[in-house]
């Protein structure tokens, strides 16, 4: 199937690990480490944690799965270009929720020296991609890594996060994992992501079935996304927003595509069933809003990129509020006063 990709970017500043072991000798997780200063869970349900391992499972089973990787491995490849933008060697790195290891194949280990990759399906980590980086396989959840505190000097993680119920809570986690100077590097899907599907099938549900279910799944604002960082205690952050657009044959070839990437909707309020006239009407919506002259149909996915740093003592920092010795006003004048010894010249 032949899909062609656009990208627009827009920017926005803003020891060894101890694991729990289950039954049989495999690896998972019995209970989360505290986050920092946490002590109240936040109690969300938002999306059911079990169908989504289902789901992901199912998709790590196809017998072509390289086939619906083109998004993830595209994600992959611009977190692997910002890990090699920071200047140094991580000796030990987690990546968060991470599918068949599509951060890791585009790393190398001059940078990265061992690997611990997590997810909650077991099958995606049984067929993880290749990697000359020495790895360890965990099965475990996003919002409980079993790992102690001050462990990683990197944690990443790629188009994971939004599946998450306590987003505050996994961020905080991560923070705790990590290393006092260490960094987080991540990406998540943004709030406009698949608009054009949502739209259209709202539009034919309510003209056929005289109201509408939501059938995307919720995400996280990138106003919200800064601060969620903050308050799990990371620094010096950035964040900036891709928009990756996939040129599909129609509406179903999509929703194909979103199955096989082990991407559908797993919120407890969705609608398990369409009618088949409201499918077509959809179809046929998309196609007239949205469609190219050549007879696709556009998907946007906005992804998030996020970068945020644990405090460590030898950091920059700001200089005290009022320590200045030169005021604006001055620093005013002596750009005037350049400026006329230039024209002197």
């Amino acid at each position: 199937m032949l899909r062609r990709v656009e990208s627009r970017r827009f920017w926005r500043l803003l020891g060894t690990p101890e694991i729990s072991s289950g039954d049989g000798g495999r690896r998972q997780v019995t209970s989360g480490v505290p986050p920092s200063g946490g002590t109240v869970f936040r109690a969300l349900n938002i999306f059911d944690r079990d169908l989504k391992r289902k789901q992901k499972n199912w998709a790590a089973r196809l017998p072509e799965p390289m086939k619906f990787d083109y998004l993830k491995e595209e994600v992959g490849s611009r977190i692997a270009d910002r890990i090699y933008d920071i200047a140094r060697n991580f000796p030990l790195a987690l990546d968060v929720g991470c599918g068949r290891g599509y951060i890791a194949q585009h790393l190398n280990k001059e940078t990265v020296g061992r690997f611990f990759q997590t997810d909650i399906a077991e099958n995606a980590l049984k067929n993880s991609l290749g990697t000359d980086i020495p790895t360890v396989s965990v099965l475990a959840d996003e919002e409980f890594l079993p790992f102690q505190e001050n462990t990683f000097d990197l944690v990443v993680s790629s188009l994971s996060l939004h599946w998450v119920n306590d987003l505050p809570r996994a961020l905080e986690q991560i923070h705790y994992v990590l290393k006092p100077d260490g960094v987080f590097v991540g990406a998540m899907f943004g709030g406009d992501t698949l608009y054009e599907l949502r739209c259209s099938l709202q539009l034919a549900e309510t003209e056929r079935e005289g109201g509408f279910s939501p059938h995307i799944s919720p995400f996280t604002a990138v106003n919200d996304l800064g601060h969620l960082l903050g308050r799990a205690g990371f620094n010096t952050l950035t964040v900036d927003t891709d928009e990756i657009q996939v040129n599909y044959p129609g509406m179903y070839e999509l929703m194909e595509d979103l199955q096989g990437m082990g991407e559908s909707n797993c919120s407890w309020n969705r609608k398990a069933l369409l009618h088949r006239d409201t499918m077509l009407a959809a179809a046929a919506v998309y196609r007239e809003m949205y469609g190219n002259e050549d007879g696709s149909v556009p998907a946007t996915y906005q992804i998030y990129h996020m970068i945020g740093w644990k405090y460590h003592d030898s950091q920059a920092r700001p200089a005290e509020r009022g320590s200045a010795t030169v005021s604006f006003g001055e620093l005013g004048k002596l750009n005037n006063l350049m400026s006329q010894g230039k024209k002197s010249q």
